[in-house]
């Protein structure tokens, strides 16, 4: 069967190592628009974090963010939501606060309330880029708690590897675990993490799904493109999955079919190949 929707990962996928978008998977994912294949940028980053990859692709894709919590048009029109209940969001930060300092809180909005935060350092190396590219939707809050006056798309983390893998089995541990969706994004190579705390049953898989329903489209004909752990469930659910070379052992572990690195382009590859069939 024809592929109808392809699903792709921003980071390590998409983009390369440098965080750009090399004109050869610009130019694939052009091809696939005009071949009228539906097109979701499936990712753990915030809406105003990935809009701009979507404006540089200049073409009608959709954002699924957050892990799943939002899907989302270009124009920042909230097509599905599944969003953390405030009660839950408070149980953790305040669970949480003795274990780590540093916090955020996503909510669905389009200024600068989209991204609270407090104690995080942005003078880190690993966090500072991000700072100084999206603090025009970010406001500083504290206490955090002070910042639910509405339920909230997540609860986010960042540090080590084994920090982070540390504090998400003590979220595990928690009485409300079992409502919410526990999300770990890791880059070994650089040493870090994200923790990402959503409602239960947030995924980029439940997300996607959702929207191949909404379209008309059966998974057999959808291809889902990943590299990171957050990717594993939409690439369960894709009837074409197609893992990066550059993607963490655990994902090439599940034997689907393996693309180039993101730094060769290995989108484009696993693009072209849907389009001719092959």
């Amino acid at each position: 069967m024809p592929i109808r929707l392809i699903a792709i990962d921003i980071d390590g996928t998409l983009l390369d190592s440098r965080g750009d978008l090399p004109a050869r998977n610009r130019r694939a994912v052009r091809r696939a628009l005009d071949a009228g294949i539906h097109v979701v940028l499936a990712t753990g980053r915030a809406f105003h974090h990935a809009l701009p990859i979507a404006d540089d692709l200049d073409g009608d894709v959709v954002l699924i963010v957050s892990n799943g919590a939002l899907t989302k048009s270009r124009a920042g029109d909230t097509l599905a939501a599944r969003l953390l209940p405030r009660r839950n969001a408070l149980a953790v930060l305040t669970a949480l606060r003795p274990r780590h300092q540093g916090v955020a809180v996503v909510f669905d909005r389009p200024d600068a309330r989209q991204y609270t935060y407090d104690g995080i350092d942005w003078s880190h190396p690993q966090r500072a880029w991000y700072y100084e590219r999206n603090r025009t939707f970010m406001t500083r809050t504290e206490p955090i708690e002070a910042s639910l006056t509405a339920d909230p798309v997540q609860v986010s983390y960042t540090g080590s590897v084994s920090d982070m893998r540390v504090l998400a089995a003590d979220v595990r541990r928690l009485p409300v675990a079992a409502e919410l969706a526990i999300t770990l994004t890791e880059y070994p190579e650089r040493d870090f993490s994200l923790l990402d705390l959503t409602s239960g049953g947030c995924s980029k898989g439940a997300a996607l799904a959702a929207r191949a329903r909404r379209l008309g489209i059966e998974r057999r004909a959808v291809m889902a493109v990943g590299d990171n752990l957050n990717d594993l469930e939409m690439l369960e659910f894709a009837g074409a999955p197609v893992v990066m070379g550059n993607a963490v052992e655990p994902l090439k572990a599940h034997g689907w079919p393996l693309a180039a690195a993101h730094d060769d382009c290995g989108l484009a590859d696993a693009i072209e190949r849907a389009l001719t069939g092959e």
